[in-house]
Protein backbone atom coordinates (compact mmCIF):
# COMPACT_ATOMS: atom_id res chain seq x y z
CA UNK A 1 0.00 0.00 0.00
CA UNK A 2 2.55 2.47 0.75
CA UNK A 3 4.15 1.77 -2.79
CA UNK A 4 1.06 2.54 -4.29
CA UNK A 5 0.86 6.14 -2.06
CA UNK A 6 4.27 6.44 -3.14
CA UNK A 7 3.90 6.33 -6.82
CA UNK A 8 0.89 8.71 -6.55
CA UNK A 9 2.93 11.07 -4.59
CA UNK A 10 5.43 10.92 -7.19
CA UNK A 11 3.38 10.94 -10.53
CA UNK A 12 1.30 13.78 -8.35
CA UNK A 13 4.96 16.04 -7.48
CA UNK A 14 6.08 15.50 -11.38
CA UNK A 15 2.43 17.03 -12.88
CA UNK A 16 3.19 19.50 -10.98
CA UNK A 17 6.58 20.18 -12.01
CA UNK A 18 4.99 19.76 -15.98
CA UNK A 19 2.06 22.39 -15.04
CA UNK A 20 5.35 25.06 -14.59
CA UNK A 21 7.15 23.89 -17.14
CA UNK A 22 3.92 24.22 -19.28
CA UNK A 23 3.62 27.62 -18.15
CA UNK A 24 7.10 29.00 -18.50
CA UNK A 25 6.90 27.60 -22.25
CA UNK A 26 3.67 29.35 -23.05
CA UNK A 27 4.86 32.41 -21.35
CA UNK A 28 7.81 32.73 -24.23
CA UNK A 29 4.67 33.15 -26.88
CA UNK A 30 4.56 36.87 -27.07
CA UNK A 31 7.91 37.86 -26.73
CA UNK A 32 8.69 35.39 -29.49
CA UNK A 33 5.87 36.37 -31.70
CA UNK A 34 7.00 39.50 -31.43
CA UNK A 35 10.58 38.47 -32.96
CA UNK A 36 9.04 37.11 -35.62
CA UNK A 37 6.68 39.78 -36.19
CA UNK A 38 9.89 42.31 -36.34
CA UNK A 39 11.14 39.55 -39.06
CA UNK A 40 8.13 41.25 -41.30
CA UNK A 41 5.71 38.88 -41.08
CA UNK A 42 1.87 40.04 -39.98
CA UNK A 43 0.45 39.26 -36.74
CA UNK A 44 -1.73 36.19 -38.63
CA UNK A 45 1.14 34.64 -40.46
CA UNK A 46 3.19 34.49 -37.17
CA UNK A 47 0.10 32.44 -35.57
CA UNK A 48 0.07 30.64 -38.75
CA UNK A 49 4.12 29.73 -39.17
CA UNK A 50 3.43 28.82 -35.10
CA UNK A 51 0.11 26.51 -35.48
CA UNK A 52 1.36 24.91 -38.87
CA UNK A 53 4.88 24.29 -37.74
CA UNK A 54 3.63 22.66 -34.40
CA UNK A 55 0.95 20.43 -36.20
CA UNK A 56 3.63 19.10 -38.70
CA UNK A 57 6.39 18.86 -35.82
CA UNK A 58 3.84 17.29 -33.42
CA UNK A 59 2.37 14.79 -35.56
CA UNK A 60 5.50 13.68 -37.29
CA UNK A 61 6.21 12.64 -33.42
CA UNK A 62 3.05 11.13 -33.13
CA UNK A 63 3.50 8.50 -35.97
CA UNK A 64 6.42 7.36 -34.92
CA UNK A 65 5.90 7.31 -31.53
CA UNK A 66 1.78 6.65 -31.10
CA UNK A 67 0.05 6.32 -34.47
CA UNK A 68 -2.98 5.53 -32.93
CA UNK A 69 -3.36 8.82 -31.20
CA UNK A 70 -3.78 10.88 -34.69
CA UNK A 71 -7.27 8.40 -35.29
CA UNK A 72 -10.27 10.48 -34.77
CA UNK A 73 -13.28 8.58 -33.31
CA UNK A 74 -16.41 8.01 -35.21
CA UNK A 75 -18.90 11.26 -34.56
CA UNK A 76 -16.14 13.07 -33.14
CA UNK A 77 -15.54 15.12 -35.88
CA UNK A 78 -17.52 18.20 -35.20
CA UNK A 79 -16.09 18.36 -31.37
CA UNK A 80 -12.37 18.07 -33.29
CA UNK A 81 -13.84 20.97 -35.41
CA UNK A 82 -14.68 23.64 -32.94
CA UNK A 83 -11.43 22.47 -30.78
CA UNK A 84 -9.56 23.60 -33.47
CA UNK A 85 -11.58 26.55 -34.19
CA UNK A 86 -12.49 28.07 -30.62
CA UNK A 87 -9.66 26.25 -28.36
CA UNK A 88 -6.62 26.77 -30.93
CA UNK A 89 -7.39 29.08 -34.07
CA UNK A 90 -9.26 32.12 -31.83
CA UNK A 91 -6.57 31.91 -28.38
CA UNK A 92 -3.76 31.84 -30.66
CA UNK A 93 -4.78 34.20 -33.40
CA UNK A 94 -6.72 37.07 -31.20
CA UNK A 95 -3.60 36.97 -28.56
CA UNK A 96 -1.27 37.07 -31.42
CA UNK A 97 -3.42 40.26 -32.73
CA UNK A 98 -3.60 41.94 -29.36
CA UNK A 99 0.03 41.97 -28.69
CA UNK A 100 0.75 44.16 -31.47
CA UNK A 101 -1.51 46.97 -29.40
CA UNK A 102 -1.02 45.90 -25.90
CA UNK A 103 1.97 44.86 -23.59
CA UNK A 104 2.45 41.59 -23.64
CA UNK A 105 1.65 40.89 -19.72
CA UNK A 106 -1.39 43.18 -19.72
CA UNK A 107 -2.75 40.92 -22.68
CA UNK A 108 -2.06 38.07 -20.86
CA UNK A 109 -4.10 39.54 -17.85
CA UNK A 110 -7.11 40.06 -20.26
CA UNK A 111 -6.89 36.46 -21.57
CA UNK A 112 -6.24 34.69 -17.87
CA UNK A 113 -9.68 36.69 -16.65
CA UNK A 114 -11.30 33.42 -18.52
CA UNK A 115 -11.56 31.52 -15.01
CA UNK A 116 -14.07 33.77 -14.21
CA UNK A 117 -15.94 33.38 -17.53
CA UNK A 118 -16.03 29.79 -16.86
CA UNK A 119 -17.62 30.60 -13.72
CA UNK A 120 -20.45 32.61 -15.25
CA UNK A 121 -21.34 30.03 -18.04
CA UNK A 122 -21.36 27.17 -15.46
CA UNK A 123 -23.79 29.28 -13.70
CA UNK A 124 -25.53 30.81 -16.25
CA UNK A 125 -25.78 28.56 -19.17
CA UNK A 126 -25.71 25.10 -17.51
CA UNK A 127 -27.78 26.65 -14.15
CA UNK A 128 -25.34 25.45 -11.49
CA UNK A 129 -25.10 26.70 -8.18
CA UNK A 130 -21.70 27.07 -7.03
CA UNK A 131 -19.95 28.52 -3.61
CA UNK A 132 -20.03 32.00 -3.04
CA UNK A 133 -16.43 31.59 -3.12
CA UNK A 134 -16.64 31.20 -6.62
CA UNK A 135 -18.49 35.10 -7.72
CA UNK A 136 -16.54 36.55 -4.86
CA UNK A 137 -12.96 35.69 -7.28
CA UNK A 138 -14.95 36.89 -10.15
CA UNK A 139 -15.89 40.36 -8.73
CA UNK A 140 -12.42 40.61 -7.44
CA UNK A 141 -11.02 39.89 -11.08
CA UNK A 142 -13.71 42.45 -12.88
CA UNK A 143 -12.14 44.73 -10.01
CA UNK A 144 -8.29 43.92 -10.86
CA UNK A 145 -9.19 44.18 -14.73
CA UNK A 146 -10.76 47.97 -13.36
CA UNK A 147 -7.23 48.81 -12.18
CA UNK A 148 -5.26 47.49 -14.98
CA UNK A 149 -7.38 49.16 -17.89
CA UNK A 150 -7.28 52.62 -15.49
CA UNK A 151 -10.83 53.28 -15.91
CA UNK A 152 -10.25 56.28 -13.99
CA UNK A 153 -7.98 57.59 -17.02
CA UNK A 154 -11.10 56.50 -19.59
CA UNK A 155 -8.89 53.43 -20.57
CA UNK A 156 -5.80 54.28 -21.11
CA UNK A 157 -4.97 51.07 -23.20
CA UNK A 158 -5.88 50.80 -26.42
CA UNK A 159 -9.60 49.93 -26.93
CA UNK A 160 -9.22 47.59 -29.56
CA UNK A 161 -6.20 45.72 -28.03
CA UNK A 162 -8.63 45.58 -24.91
CA UNK A 163 -11.40 44.26 -27.03
CA UNK A 164 -9.09 41.49 -28.56
CA UNK A 165 -7.52 40.81 -25.39
CA UNK A 166 -11.15 40.18 -23.93
CA UNK A 167 -12.31 37.49 -26.89
CA UNK A 168 -9.22 35.78 -26.29
CA UNK A 169 -10.56 35.29 -23.18
CA UNK A 170 -13.56 33.78 -23.98
CA UNK A 171 -11.66 31.48 -26.32
CA UNK A 172 -9.33 30.49 -23.86
CA UNK A 173 -12.77 29.72 -21.05
CA UNK A 174 -13.91 27.73 -24.04
CA UNK A 175 -10.52 25.73 -24.02
CA UNK A 176 -10.64 24.83 -20.31
CA UNK A 177 -14.09 23.85 -20.79
CA UNK A 178 -13.43 21.61 -24.14
CA UNK A 179 -10.34 20.31 -22.89
CA UNK A 180 -12.18 18.86 -19.65
CA UNK A 181 -14.68 17.63 -22.30
CA UNK A 182 -13.06 14.91 -24.36
CA UNK A 183 -14.23 11.20 -23.96
CA UNK A 184 -11.76 8.35 -23.12
CA UNK A 185 -11.66 7.34 -26.97
CA UNK A 186 -9.73 10.30 -28.08
CA UNK A 187 -6.24 10.42 -27.51
CA UNK A 188 -5.10 14.39 -25.74
CA UNK A 189 -1.78 14.63 -28.06
CA UNK A 190 -3.91 13.78 -31.14
CA UNK A 191 -6.44 16.24 -30.08
CA UNK A 192 -4.18 18.84 -29.82
CA UNK A 193 -2.42 17.87 -33.13
CA UNK A 194 -5.74 18.03 -35.00
CA UNK A 195 -6.70 21.11 -33.29
CA UNK A 196 -3.28 22.68 -34.57
CA UNK A 197 -3.66 21.60 -37.87
CA UNK A 198 -7.23 22.46 -38.08
CA UNK A 199 -6.33 26.24 -36.87
CA UNK A 200 -3.20 26.38 -39.71
CA UNK A 201 -6.24 25.29 -42.17
CA UNK A 202 -9.29 27.58 -40.95
CA UNK A 203 -6.03 30.83 -40.40
CA UNK A 204 -5.05 30.11 -44.34
CA UNK A 205 -6.92 32.18 -46.08
CA UNK A 206 -6.40 34.89 -43.74
CA UNK A 207 -2.51 34.42 -43.53
CA UNK A 208 -2.13 34.15 -46.76
CA UNK A 209 1.46 32.33 -46.42
CA UNK A 210 2.15 32.39 -50.05
CA UNK A 211 2.73 35.45 -49.41
CA UNK A 212 5.44 35.42 -46.48
CA UNK A 213 8.79 36.58 -46.64
CA UNK A 214 10.18 32.81 -46.37
CA UNK A 215 13.78 34.89 -46.67
CA UNK A 216 13.39 37.07 -43.31
CA UNK A 217 13.94 33.49 -41.48
CA UNK A 218 17.69 33.76 -43.05
CA UNK A 219 18.57 37.15 -41.18
CA UNK A 220 18.68 38.40 -37.94
CA UNK A 221 16.01 40.55 -35.84
CA UNK A 222 16.92 43.24 -33.06
CA UNK A 223 14.56 43.70 -30.69
CA UNK A 224 14.66 46.75 -27.51
CA UNK A 225 18.15 45.86 -28.14
CA UNK A 226 18.56 42.10 -27.93
CA UNK A 227 19.50 40.24 -31.05
CA UNK A 228 18.08 36.97 -32.61
CA UNK A 229 18.01 35.03 -35.51
CA UNK A 230 14.38 34.72 -36.67
CA UNK A 231 14.68 31.36 -37.82
CA UNK A 232 15.48 30.64 -33.78
CA UNK A 233 12.33 32.87 -32.59
CA UNK A 234 10.46 30.80 -34.93
CA UNK A 235 11.57 27.93 -33.79
CA UNK A 236 11.00 28.58 -30.24
CA UNK A 237 7.78 29.71 -31.18
CA UNK A 238 7.00 26.04 -32.73
CA UNK A 239 8.80 23.67 -30.47
CA UNK A 240 9.33 25.61 -27.13
CA UNK A 241 6.26 27.91 -26.88
CA UNK A 242 3.81 25.08 -28.33
CA UNK A 243 4.50 21.53 -28.86
CA UNK A 244 6.51 21.28 -25.45
CA UNK A 245 4.01 23.67 -23.75
CA UNK A 246 0.76 22.03 -24.65
CA UNK A 247 2.81 18.80 -24.00
CA UNK A 248 3.82 19.50 -20.33
CA UNK A 249 -0.07 20.96 -19.93
CA UNK A 250 -1.94 17.86 -20.61
CA UNK A 251 0.61 15.60 -18.77
CA UNK A 252 -0.31 18.14 -15.97
CA UNK A 253 -4.12 18.10 -16.22
CA UNK A 254 -4.25 14.69 -16.54
CA UNK A 255 -2.63 13.82 -13.26
CA UNK A 256 -4.00 16.64 -11.53
CA UNK A 257 -7.52 17.74 -12.11
CA UNK A 258 -9.15 20.61 -14.58
CA UNK A 259 -8.86 23.13 -11.89
CA UNK A 260 -6.09 22.94 -10.30
CA UNK A 261 -4.16 22.77 -14.39
CA UNK A 262 -6.09 25.87 -14.85
CA UNK A 263 -4.92 27.69 -11.69
CA UNK A 264 -1.26 26.81 -12.76
CA UNK A 265 -1.48 27.76 -16.36
CA UNK A 266 -2.43 31.24 -14.72
CA UNK A 267 1.26 31.40 -13.67
CA UNK A 268 1.82 32.11 -17.39
CA UNK A 269 0.63 35.58 -16.56
CA UNK A 270 4.14 36.16 -14.53
CA UNK A 271 6.35 34.11 -16.54
CA UNK A 272 5.33 36.13 -19.57
CA UNK A 273 5.35 39.16 -18.31
CA UNK A 274 9.07 38.85 -16.68
CA UNK A 275 10.14 37.13 -19.75
CA UNK A 276 8.93 40.08 -22.26
CA UNK A 277 10.40 42.85 -19.66
CA UNK A 278 13.73 40.94 -19.82
CA UNK A 279 13.43 40.34 -23.57
CA UNK A 280 11.28 43.35 -24.97
CA UNK A 281 11.96 46.07 -22.33
CA UNK A 282 8.25 46.39 -21.89
CA UNK A 283 8.35 47.76 -17.88
CA UNK A 284 4.46 47.41 -16.60
CA UNK A 285 3.38 50.39 -14.76
CA UNK A 286 2.47 50.20 -11.06
CA UNK A 287 -1.65 49.89 -11.45
CA UNK A 288 -0.78 47.43 -14.07
CA UNK A 289 0.88 45.36 -11.47
CA UNK A 290 -1.32 45.76 -8.82
CA UNK A 291 -4.21 45.38 -10.76
CA UNK A 292 -2.50 41.86 -11.96
CA UNK A 293 -2.34 40.84 -8.43
CA UNK A 294 -5.57 41.55 -7.65
CA UNK A 295 -6.27 39.72 -11.01
CA UNK A 296 -4.67 36.44 -9.64
CA UNK A 297 -5.59 36.19 -6.39
CA UNK A 298 -9.34 36.64 -8.00
CA UNK A 299 -8.84 33.92 -10.64
CA UNK A 300 -7.46 31.41 -7.96
CA UNK A 301 -10.59 32.16 -5.53
CA UNK A 302 -12.60 31.33 -8.51
CA UNK A 303 -11.31 28.37 -9.25
CA UNK A 304 -10.19 26.81 -5.96
CA UNK A 305 -14.01 27.54 -5.37
CA UNK A 306 -14.64 25.31 -8.13
CA UNK A 307 -11.99 22.66 -7.37
CA UNK A 308 -13.81 20.19 -5.26
CA UNK A 309 -16.39 19.61 -8.00
CA UNK A 310 -14.10 19.35 -11.32
CA UNK A 311 -11.93 17.18 -9.10
CA UNK A 312 -14.71 14.43 -9.49
CA UNK A 313 -13.30 14.34 -13.02
CA UNK A 314 -10.58 12.09 -11.92
CA UNK A 315 -13.23 9.83 -10.06
CA UNK A 316 -15.25 9.44 -13.29
CA UNK A 317 -12.37 8.58 -15.59
CA UNK A 318 -13.39 4.94 -15.21
CA UNK A 319 -17.02 5.81 -15.87
CA UNK A 320 -16.50 7.89 -19.03
CA UNK A 321 -14.11 5.13 -20.43
CA UNK A 322 -17.12 2.95 -20.10
CA UNK A 323 -19.56 4.93 -21.66
CA UNK A 324 -17.63 7.37 -23.76
CA UNK A 325 -20.69 8.44 -25.43
CA UNK A 326 -22.30 9.91 -22.55
CA UNK A 327 -21.86 13.78 -21.71
CA UNK A 328 -18.37 15.14 -19.59
CA UNK A 329 -17.38 14.03 -16.80
CA UNK A 330 -17.51 17.82 -15.71
CA UNK A 331 -20.86 18.11 -17.10
CA UNK A 332 -22.62 15.18 -14.83
CA UNK A 333 -20.25 15.94 -11.99
CA UNK A 334 -21.86 19.36 -11.74
CA UNK A 335 -25.29 17.53 -12.88
CA UNK A 336 -24.88 15.68 -9.77
CA UNK A 337 -24.06 18.54 -7.79
CA UNK A 338 -27.17 20.92 -8.83
CA UNK A 339 -29.27 17.70 -7.80
CA UNK A 340 -28.17 17.69 -4.48
CA UNK A 341 -29.34 19.64 -1.65
CA UNK A 342 -27.16 23.29 -1.81
CA UNK A 343 -24.73 22.92 0.60
CA UNK A 344 -24.20 25.44 3.29
CA UNK A 345 -22.25 28.42 1.68
CA UNK A 346 -23.98 28.37 -1.50
CA UNK A 347 -25.66 30.99 -3.92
Amino acid sequence: MNGNYDRRMGARGAALVAAVVSAWCFGFSGSAAKFVGAAGLTPLQAVWVRMAGAAVLLAVVLAVVRPGALRIPRGRGPFFAAYALIAVAGVQALFFLAITRLPVGVVLLLEYSSPVLVVVWVRSVRRIRLPRAAYAGAATVVAGLCVVVEVWRGLALDGVGLALGLVAAACCAGYFLMSDGYASDVHPLGLIAWGLAGAALVLTPLAAPWDLPWSAFGGAVTVSGHTFPAVAAALVLIGVATVLAYGTGVYAVRHLSAAIGATFASLEVVTGSLIAWFLLGEHLGVPQIAGGAVVLAGALLAQSATSGVSRTTEDSAAQRAARPGESTALSRSFASRASAPAAEGDA
